[in-house]
């Protein structure tokens, strides 16, 4: 590995971390890095991607912590499931093809910026009557279903337990931030577990991108909470616009990273 390998791995983790803990599909930025800088196939980036996020979570979940704004009890619940969901996630992914990235990430835009846009009120402010409520069956059956795709591609995971975690269990964003980032913390050393069990992980780069990760993570976990909910939002709605240009061909992020 050279030098300009190492700061692209650092410099990137850098912006993966801090778009993961404050929204989501950071990891389109280290799988492209991974993929069409490093060199590695999609399903060893897809492994190599998750000790990146093992360590950002487990870095931000304790700032989260430490912030008194993570309510962990609750996170352990809805986490439960998605645990579950993500080992079969993983098992399915170690065969993964490129091109269910793209499909993947194109619905999950276009349905995160309809819930952005559409009532955004939604996403400002808790509502304690479903903060109080026990975690009913459905619930539960929805985090198992994102836990498989976590578990499989996990880009774009945040946008979905944002949904969930907002929407159902009635947290703003910045509890459900911390939430959303304490349930990945929580199934994604399983799923890591798998894509090492199939030989489908790069140890070095792993690592080099992790030290991004947990500086971009430490960064926005606190941002996050000194800004509050409209902000992270607001970085959200950038994240997103930016991602969909890219799979709808607006701008390329695989050609800008490969340069």
């Amino acid at each position: 590995m050279n030098l300009f390998e190492v700061v692209a791995l650092i410099f990137g983790g850098v912006l993966v971390g801090f778009i993961n803990t404050l929204a989501g599909g950071g990891s389109i930025i280290s799988l492209s890095l991974l993929m069409y800088v490093m060199g590695l196939p999609a399903n060893i980036a897809n492994g190599t991607n998750r000790i990146a996020i093992t360590l950002q979570t487990l870095v931000a979940s304790g700032s989260f912590k430490k912030q008194k704004v993570l309510d962990w009890k609750k996170g352990l619940k809805l986490g439960i499931p998605s645990v579950l969901g993500s080992i079969i996630g993983a098992m399915i992914a170690v065969d993964i093809q490129e091109e269910i990235f793209e499909k993947a990430m194109a619905i999950i835009m276009i349905v995160m910026l309809a819930f952005i846009f559409y009532k955004p009120q939604l996403w400002l402010k808790g509502r304690e009557e479903l903060i109080e409520k026990k975690v009913s069956p459905f619930i539960m059956f929805i985090f198992f279903l994102i836990g498989i795709y976590g578990g499989f591609i996990h880009v774009g995971i945040g946008y979905l337990l944002l949904i969930s975690i907002v929407l159902g269990a009635g947290y703003d964003l910045v509890k459900a931030n911390a939430i959303k980032v304490f349930i990945v913390l929580m199934y994604v050393p399983f799923s890591l577990a798998v894509f090492i069990y199939n030989g489908q992980v790069n140890y070095l780069y792993g690592f080099v991108l992790a030290i991004g990760n947990i500086i971009g993570a430490l960064i926005a976990s606190r941002l996050s909470i000194k800004n509050g909910a409209n902000f992270v939002r607001w970085v959200i709605v950038v994240v997103v616009i930016f991602t969909a240009a890219n799979i709808f061909g607006l701008i390329d992020i695989k050609l800008l990273l490969s340069k």
